[in-house]
């Protein structure tokens, strides 16, 4: 069966079940259909993955039974994407956004033999979203010569402006996960987790989920770096900040109703985020900027404050007391990711490197400009890595 086929087969057969659903697709699930349509084969390297998912679920007679199946075709799913990348040479990440959007609907639309509550609906999709964005795979060498290195990437975003949008930090994170590299008599090792560009995500506190265990001692990680898609050229966010300000939505199109005149605390488990207004990375910034490549590498200080509108401080101190419109990073979930990074660093007192790449902006896909850009970042990092104790 051509993969274009199959996928209108998984697409319809999950629309088509024979039970009620507990729960509709949401606005991000409701753009697969879109998706065929207009990128066809482009987004089906692994649609058979969900086919053989599909199948698993229907085997399935008991909750826990459901649980395990769940978590193991997740994560078959992620290491399918990272192969199916690195064999495919195509710098492509949309294929695993896709597939895992299609796996999403095939759970929600389910006829299970057992009474199924809308809470362990949650709780399978909750397994299938961490094994498949890399979460329940994170597994350094117990060589203790071996440096760590923890990166997150993120899903394509702004999908109703482009539905064919891809992200280089997504392309990333799939290509360096689990690599092992060696640079000036070091070894370093990879690991890297997708990031959803979903505000409801973040205010659940996903972020801090992820990093917590990481930022242990006994981990050991060297540095943790964040990273997404950006401006002309690479940027390191010195000067993360706190608020919301940005009026466009998340993937579930959903809009906080922030904007620069009233930029908005995002939540951390429901309360208000505690922590200052501005945080500082702790990133080698001169040795990553040796990294050579086609982009330049910018240390970028710029912010804007309620009260001073755009400015471009050198230290910490000078922006004690003001209310973040803008932190280096923006005013999205790119500078948001680096400000709760940041912050749960200096709340749990860590004095590891850590903070956030923004890479070049691409139009819709552009291979040749990603793989340019995962160059540099590799390079970067391994630059990085000469800064480790």
């Amino acid at each position: 069966m051509k993969l274009n086929v199959l996928l209108v087969f998984i697409y319809c057969s999950c629309l088509a079940a024979t039970a009620k659903p507990i729960s509709s697709l949401d606005p991000e699930e409701q753009r697969v259909g879109k998706a065929h349509q207009m990128l066809g084969e482009k987004i089906t390297p692994l649609v058979e993955s969900i086919e053989s998912f599909k199948l698993a679920l229907v085997n399935t007679t008991s909750f826990s039974q459901s649980q395990r199946i769940v978590s193991n075709h997740a994560e078959s799913l992620w290491y399918s994407a990272i192969n199916q990348i690195k064999a495919s040479n195509s710098y492509d990440d949309r294929p695993l956004y896709w597939a895992r959007l299609l796996g999403r609907i095939s759970l929600k639309q389910h006829d299970f033999p057992f009474q199924l509550s809308s809470k362990q609906q949650a709780v399978l999709l909750q397994l299938w979203e961490d094994g498949s964005r890399g979460l329940t795979t994170i597994s350094y060498s117990d060589d203790p010569t071996i440096d760590r290195i923890f990166l997150t990437g993120f899903d394509p975003f702004l999908l109703d402006r482009n539905i064919d949008q891809s992200n280089p930090s997504g392309v990333t994170a799939l290509l360096l996960d689990g690599v092992i590299f060696e640079f000036k008599g070091k070894k370093i090792q990879i690991e890297t987790v997708m990031i959803p560009v979903r505000f409801d995500d973040f205010d659940q506190d996903l972020i801090e989920r992820i990093l917590t265990p990481l930022m242990a001692p006994e981990k050991k990680i060297d540095l943790i770096t964040t990273i997404s898609m950006g401006r002309k050229s690479f940027d390191l966010e010195r000067f993360p900040g706190k608020r919301r300000s940005a009026t466009i939505s998340g993937n579930r199109n959903v809009i906080t109703g922030a904007s620069p005149v009233n930029p908005l605390i995002p939540l951390l488990k429901s309360k208000a985020h505690d922590s200052a207004e501005f945080v500082e990375f702790s990133l080698p910034v001169k040795l990553m900027q040796q990294a050579t490549g086609v982009f330049k590498i910018n240390d970028n200080h710029q912010v804007t404050t309620l009260a001073k509108g755009k400015i471009s401080p050198q230290s910490l101190t000078e922006l004690t007391n003001e209310i973040s419109v803008q932190g280096s990073g923006g005013s999205y979930l790119s500078n948001e990711i680096s400000y709760r990074s940041i912050a749960l660093r200096d709340k749990l007192a860590s004095d590891m490197a850590i903070g956030h790449i923004h890479t070049p902006r691409i139009k819709s896909f552009e291979p040749l400009v990603i793989k340019q850009t995962v160059t540099q970042i590799t390079e970067m990092l391994k630059h990085a890595s000469t800064s480790f104790k």
